[in-house]
């Protein structure tokens, strides 16, 4: 059989998809993360594996699925949460722009799964899925062995519920609560994700009307996490909006760094934190690292994270910044504090045994 033949729309699928293969997933099973540092790897969107020197493997946001894959019938659902923020019904044009770097199927061992919040390009059913039927177990704080556990605000939880996750496996935390895994501890904090206050359950043209109602209940919809590791304590912000109240986590705990979700807003919408957001944010953390993420997932809200590195250095003598930006790149890994002074990331270029071995080239003036 000619290999022509042999090709089908299936094989290809299968041969290409994830396009990093297990390339990342190898690379995360074989760090060995020294003493006192802690070792980050961005996995898109907000997107985090988080890996300590006692091998605590957690992911917060790990999501592998995609945005809009048909025009449909161009209209988005009346209840959808941009159609609620904005009032609009023509389709958003949310097509994903980066590729999936990590296979979730190829996960050898986690610790915990962690969702900031409930919107599905924070939560991901197919790692779940594996998660689960793998039977993957860690050790809770008293030594003793458990399934892993899935940690969330209440809505998230609703979900893995939903999708078959066990009960007994799922934590809700809500601001204020604390998980120890092997040598990290978990502190759940208030999110500012103010786009989940107006996501509804129902997306139908039978939407829940919010028209006058107060909301009450971000605690049970999102939260933020303060992730206290060996090398630093690490801040995950999720969807959170730009808030005064950063200033409040910013005195009651130390943060060495911190993310946020950078975007460029399309008219008519506020769903991500701006350049100056970012950098108001850091401020007010008191963190030693800002690092923007989310920028990298949506066609329509792709942003130039150069302009953070350009308010930066205009603003950080004036206002006396004790802080600084790092610019990260999708599948690139990160080992605070070792990596404490870097400003931007470069993808490994490779080729550093150039000229150890013989070459095979007909003339050396060639090169």
């Amino acid at each position: 059989m000619s290999k022509i033949d042999e090709i089908t729309r299936e094989k290809w699928i299968l041969e290409t998809f994830p396009e990093w293969g297990t390339w990342l997933n190898e690379e995360i099973e074989g760090e060995q993360v020294p003493k006192n540092q802690v070792a980050m790897w961005w996995l898109g969107c907000t997107g985090i594996w988080l890996k300590t020197p006692e091998d605590c493997n957690i992911t917060i946001d790990l999501w592998s699925g995609n945005g809009k894959r048909t025009h449909g019938d161009n209209k988005m659902k009346p209840g959808h949460q941009m159609a609620n923020m904005a009032g609009c019904r023509m389709m958003q044009p949310n097509l994903r722009a980066i590729p999936f770097v990590l296979d979730p199927f190829a996960v050898k061992h986690v610790d915990a799964v962690l969702a900031t919040h409930y919107h599905q390009d924070h939560m991901d059913p197919n790692f779940a899925a594996h998660v689960v039927k793998s039977g993957m177990k860690t050790v809770d704080i008293n030594g003793k062995e458990i399934f892993v556990p899935f940690i969330g605000p209440k809505k998230s939880v609703e979900y893995w519920l939903k999708w078959g996750v066990p009960a007994d496996r799922c934590i809700t935390v809500k601001p204020g609560d604390k998980i120890k895994i092997k040598d990290i501890e978990i502190i759940a904090l208030d999110s500012f994700d103010r786009t989940c206050l107006v996501t509804t359950d129902d997306t139908s043209e039978n939407r829940e009307e919010l028209t006058g109602i107060c909301p009450t209940d971000m605690d049970d919809k999102a939260v933020n996490y303060l992730i206290k590791t060996p090398g630093g304590n690490i801040y995950h912000s999720g969807d959170s909006h730009y808030s005064i109240y950063f200033a409040k986590h910013g005195k009651d705990h130390e943060i060495d760094v911190a993310f946020g979700a950078f975007g460029e807003n399309p008219i008519g919408m506020a769903d991500k934190m701006t350049s100056v957001d970012i950098l108001r944010m850091a401020e007010a953390l008191r963190c030693k690292i800002v690092i923007p993420i989310h920028h990298d997932v949506w066609t329509n809200f792709m942003a130039d994270t150069n302009e953070i590195n350009v308010l930066y250095d205009m603003k950080k003598y004036r206002l006396d910044y004790q802080f600084h930006p790092f610019i990260w790149e999708v599948g690139g890994k990160y080992v605070y504090p070792r990596d404490k002074d870097k400003r931007m990331y470069h993808h490994r270029r490779g080729f550093e045994d150039c000229f150890e071995h013989p070459q095979n080239i007909p003339f050396r003036s060639m090169l």
